[in-house]
């Protein structure tokens, strides 16, 4: 018997349809936060912007910690929340529309490091709140989410993301006067984080091995020809796992 074939399987892809409803429930996910997002603006407005200075993260300051959750709802101006809406629901689209539970994960997790960068590191007492942490953190995601996952399509995807929008890094450095370029690289970092955390994960192939059956005596059935019997769907399954590999299946 020959040595289990340690090879692992490819991530299952899903079937259009599948993605179809997907992109569907993406969709109406990044309508819904929008609404709340200028739902929000709105009282925030009416109130002159007092939910901003109540809620926003200031760094060292123990108590708005949890804010680092409502924080990237809120905004400073019209202007501001009108900035960051339409980037806001491209990246966040493309980054749930391969699984919106994923996604939930993945938006957690970048408001969090988003946030952490700023209150460790944020110099005076400077109140931050806004959409571009989480925007950041999407446009990491979606950049290099195809070559964790081995989707070819992801990987077309964050190559046009990564060429056409490049020029949102320069405000994920030092230098920016009135942006919070910590927000951006916190968030930045954490949607890179998330790429690989939330990456499609591997499942072992089970251990098969070459056995030649033994013909009991005087059974004259004919043993499987070269073309046919398990060799040959283990081919066909090893070139199946290629074409996953490369988001073609």
């Amino acid at each position: 018997m020959d040595a289990p074939n340690r090879n692992r399987t490819g991530p299952v892809p899903m079937s259009p349809e599948q993605m179809i409803a997907e992109a569907r429930k993406a969709f109406f996910v990044m309508f819904g936060l929008l609404a709340v997002v200028w739902l929000v603006q709105l009282a925030n407005w009416a109130d002159h912007y007092a939910l901003a200075r109540d809620y926003a993260v200031v760094s060292g300051d123990v108590g708005t910690l949890p804010d680092m959750l409502v924080a990237p709802l809120l905004h400073w101006s019209w202007a501001h929340i009108e900035s960051n809406s339409g980037p806001l629901f491209v990246f966040g689209f493309l980054a749930a529309y391969r699984g919106v539970v994923r996604f939930l994960g993945l938006t957690l997790l970048i408001a969090l490091s988003s946030g952490l960068v700023v209150w460790f590191f944020e110099h005076g007492n400077v109140a931050t709140v806004g959409a571009s942490g989480l925007i950041f953190g999407y446009f990491g995601y979606v950049v290099v989410r195809g070559l964790f996952d081995r989707h070819l399509i992801d990987t077309l995807v964050g190559i046009v993301m990564g060429a056409s929008f490049a020029y949102l890094l320069t405000v994920a450095v030092p230098g920016t006067p009135g942006v919070s370029w910590l927000g951006h690289l916190g968030g930045l970092l954490g949607g890179l984080a998330g790429a690989w955390l939330f990456r499609d994960r591997r499942a072992p192939r089970p251990a098969t091995g070459d056995i030649t059956p033994r013909t009991p005596p005087g059974d004259n059935t004919p043993q499987p020809g070269p073309g046919s019997g398990p060799g040959s769907d283990s081919a066909r399954a090893d070139l199946y796992k290629e074409l996953g590999d490369l988001g073609l299946l």
